[in-house]
C-alpha cells in the first residue's frame, strides 16, 4: 500500500467519524430549549458546519503556507474536537440510561442539558491537562541477557511528541530540558516525533540537535511520520544527529543492542512482524541483550519470543481523553504502562505530546526513565 493511499484511508476514516459525531450532537441538541426555534436551528447547523471544517481546513492552510491564520483555525478546530468527543460521550450516556428517550421522558431534556454542562466543564479540565508538562516515570527493569557492565544504564523513553503547528520550539525545549534532567545514557524515541508537515519541523532542527546522550539518540518512524513524508522525516532526524532504525540493529555497548522497525500502519495486524524481526535482529549474536523499538504496542508475544529483553512502544496516547480508553483498549490491550510478556518487559508511553485536541483528560503525558538491571538470582530475591 502506497503512502498516499495510507494517508487517504486515514483521512477518509477520520472525516467520516468526524461527520457522524457532528450529526449525532446536532440531533441531540436540536430539541433543547436554547436551539428550539428556526433561528436556533439555523445557528446550530451553521455552527456545526463551521466547526466540522475548522480542523482540516486549518491544517491544510498551515501546511500550504498560510501559517499564522492556519494555525489559529487549526487550534480552534482542535479544541472543538476535544469538546465534541466529550459531548458525544456525555450525551451518549444519557441515551443509554434513557434508552434514547424512551424511558424517563420527563427527565430527558434536563439530563441532556446536564450532559452538555458536564462535557463543557470536563473540556476545561482537559484543556488545562493538555498543558501540564509530561510526568517522568522512573522504573527499574531486570533485563534478560543484560551484560554486567551495562547494569545501571539509563534509557530515556520518549514517544509521540507530535511537533508541528500546535507543539512548537518552546514546548520542545522544555521537553529536552526534562530529558536532560534524567541524565540518560541513551535516548529512545518510539515514533510520531513529527506531526502534519515535515517542513514545519525543519526550523526546529537547532532545538532537536541539543538532544544528545553518551550512547546516542535512536528513533523510529511512526504512522504520523508516514503521513508527513517518511523519507523527509528520516532526513530531519538524521540532521538532528539521531540514528534512525529502519528494520535494523546497532550495538550500543558490548553485548547490548538496540533495534527498531518503522510503523506499517496496520494496527494489531502487523503482518510482516516475524520477517521484520528477523531482519532487524539478524546481526545480533545469540545471548546478547536487546532493546526493541516499535511504535504501536502489538505482537508482543512474537517479539518476546525473538529474545528481546525490553520492548518500548507509544502510539496509544493512553487514549488521551477519557472515556476513549474503553474503545482504544479493545485495539491495544496494553494501553499504557509497564507489562511483563514472558521474560520481556514492555513499556508503553502515553506520549510526551498530544495529537488533535490540545487536551488530556485522565491520561497525562509522560516520559520514562528506565534503569536497566541484570536479573537477580533466586538467592538474591
Amino acid at each position: 500500500m502506497t503512502k498516499r493511499m495510507q494517508f487517504l484511508i486515514f483521512l477518509s476514516t477520520f472525516l467520516g467519524i468526524w461527520l457522524l459525531f457532528h450529526v449525532y450532537v446536532g440531533w441531540r441538541l436540536w430539541s433543547l430549549p436554547v436551539f428550539d426555534s428556526t433561528k436556533g436551528h439555523r445557528a446550530l447547523v451553521i455552527g456545526l458546519a463551521v466547526a466540522y471544517a475548522a480542523y482540516p481546513l486549518g491544517r491544510y492552510l498551515y501546511n500550504n503556507g498560510w501559517r499564522s491564520g492556519g494555525q489559529v483555525i487549526e487550534y480552534g478546530g482542535a479544541v472543538w474536537m476535544g469538546i465534541l468527543v466529550l459531548l458525544v460521550s456525555a450525551l451518549g450516556l444519557v441515551d443509554l440510561v434513557t434508552l434514547f428517550g424512551i424511558v424517563l421522558k420527563p427527565w430527558v431534556a434536563g439530563l441532556r442539558i446536564g450532559a452538555v454542562a458536564v462535557a463543557l466543564v470536563l473540556s476545561i479540565v482537559a484543556w488545562v491537562g493538555g498543558y501540564v508538562k509530561p510526568r517522568i516515570i522512573e522504573v527499574e527493569v531486570e533485563m534478560p541477557n543484560l551484560p554486567a557492565a551495562a547494569d545501571g544504564l539509563v534509557v530515556a523513553h520518549v514517544s509521540d511528541v507530535h511537533l508541528g503547528a500546535l507543539i512548537g520550539p518552546k514546548r520542545l525545549r522544555a521537553m529536552i530540558e526534562q530529558i536532560d534532567s534524567m541524565q540518560p545514557d541513551l535516548v529512545a524515541i518510539t515514533g510520531d516525533l513529527v506531526d502534519g508537515h515535515a517542513g514545519t519541523v525543519q526550523g526546529m532542527i537547532p532545538e532537536l540537535s541539543t538532544l544528545t546522550a553518551p550512547l546516542g539518540v535512536y528513533a523510529i518512524i511512526g504512522n504520523h511520520e508516514k503521513y508527513a513524508g517518511a523519507d523527509r522525516c528520516r532526513e530531519l532526524m538524521r540532521e538532528a544527529g539521531f540514528t534512525v532504525l529502519d528494520t535494523e540493529s546497532r550495538e550500543v555497548a558490548p553485548g547490548l543492542w538496540i533495534a527498531g522497525v518503522p510503523d506499517n500502519g496496520r494496527g494489531r495486524s502487523v503482518i510482516p512482524v516475524e520477517g521484520a524481526l528477523a531482519a532487524a535482529l539478524g546481526g545480533v549474536p545469540e545471548g546478547d541483550g536487546i532493546i526493541f523499538l516499535q511504535h504501536a504496542p502489538v505482537q508482543e508475544e512474537a517479539i518476546a519470543g525473538a529474545g528481546v529483553g525490553l520492548l518500548l512502544n507509544g502510539h496509544t496516547h493512553g487514549a488521551q481523553i477519557w472515556p476513549a480508553h474503553y474503545l482504544v483498549r479493545r485495539e491495544f490491550p496494553h494501553l499504557a504502562g509497564v507489562f511483563s510478556v514472558g521474560d520481556m518487559t514492555q513499556v508503553v508511553s502515553r506520549g510526551a505530546g498530544r495529537w488533535g485536541p490540545p487536551m488530556r483528560l485522565f491520561a497525562p503525558s509522560d516520559m520514562y526513565r528506565i534503569t536497566l538491571r541484570t536479573p537477580k538470582t533466586q538467592s538474591e530475591r
